[in-house]
């Protein structure tokens, strides 16, 4: 089994005969990779790609939201009710849902 480079690093500090862990290079790890992501500014995050896909109209009262057709690829299904006006939201993937014919 093989570890990710995070964790070689915890157990590196662990091992240095300290009771303390030394996170420092595990911070500026993962500082530089959100720093290095964060750069290219003509790539859009994820809200902002999710928010461009338009609330998902139904007919029904209570929607079951697995976020994408492939068991792989989804979430839990999470039930989500739309008696509001207003869009649901998943708290999974971000998908909005909206009744067509609100009573």
């Amino acid at each position: 089994m093989g570890y990710s480079g995070v964790l070689k690093t915890l157990i590196k500090s662990s091992n240095l005969g300290s009771t303390t862990r030394n996170f420092s290079l595990v911070s500026t790890r993962i500082s530089n990779h959100t720093a290095k992501w964060m750069q290219d500014t003509s790539k859009k995050s994820p809200m902002e790609l999710i928010n461009e896909v338009p609330p998902i109209k139904v007919e029904v009262r209570i929607v079951a939201c697995e976020g994408d057709n492939d068991p792989a690829l989804g979430h839990p299904i999470e039930f989500i009710c739309l008696d509001l006006k207003e869009p649901a939201v998943c708290k999974y993937c971000g998908l909005r849902y909206v009744q067509g014919h609100h009573h």
